[in-house]
Order: structure tokens, then sequence, then C-alpha cells
């Protein structure tokens, strides 16, 4: 049996809604998966600080404010500023389709847009998870 994967999700900003990001943090904990809950209006840096005192391999943003081209960037740049790149982040929540070649370009590792099925993320977690343990 290998480690429990540890993910940080965080609200950042002044999003004051997070009942998606409760739903996917129940159903990674339902799945067996180590779930840091940071609640709402986190700052990128605090988020980040979360993850490292926390070793999380992955950070998980819910973004619904329109904010997420700052957002997701700068919790990547602070993940790479303080040597914790290996943190794989990704999200969801109001991210246009547009947007989201872009912030994978920017080393977002995946975005779920509303509406996707828990069950998928579960997935994709595990399938990532399992990567690192083989690399």
């Amino acid at each position: 049996m290998h480690d429990q994967i540890r993910i940080v999700v965080a609200k950042p900003g002044l999003d004051g809604h997070d009942r998606g990001a409760k739903v996917v943090a129940r159903a990674l904990r339902d799945a067996g998966m180590e779930v840091i809950y940071t609640g709402l209006h986190q700052t990128p840096e605090q988020i980040v600080n979360t993850a490292i005192q926390e070793d999380a391999a992955f950070v998980g943003l819910s973004v619904l404010s329109g904010a997420h081209m700052t957002v997701f960037p700068r919790v990547i740049e602070l993940l790479r500023e303080r040597d914790a790149a290996d943190i794989e982040v990704f999200g969801g929540g109001i991210i246009p389709a547009a947007d989201i070649a872009p912030l994978k370009e920017l080393g977002v590792a995946e975005i779920f847009t509303p509406g996707t099925p828990t069950g998928r993320i579960v997935d994709w977690l595990r399938d990532r998870a399992e990567g690192r343990h083989r690399s």
C-alpha cells in the first residue's frame, strides 16, 4: 500500500462561494485521500505555505471570481521560488474554455470545468500519483 495522496484544496481571493470546493474535497476524502481544506479568502502565499507545511503532492484551486489568470500563475511561481515545483497544481471553477490551454502552458496540470464528475477528478489524481511513484 503506497502513501495516502495528500491534497490541499483552496479557495483563493475574494470568492465567497465554496460549495463546489467542499463537494470535491469530500469526494477525495471518500476515495481515501488526505485533504487539507484551507477555507475561503486564501492568498497564493497562504496556499503555498500550507501545501509545503503539509507536504502535499497536489494543490487544487477553486476559482469562481475570474481571477484564475493571476491566481494560478502566482501559485505556480511561488511553488517554484520555494523549491516546491514538484507539487502539482490543478483546479476548477468558472474558467472559460479559451483560458484552459494558456493555464496549462503556465504549468497548471489540469482544469476541471463545472459539472465534471468527481470520480473523474479522483481517477486523474490517482493516475498522477501513480506516475509520481514510478518516476
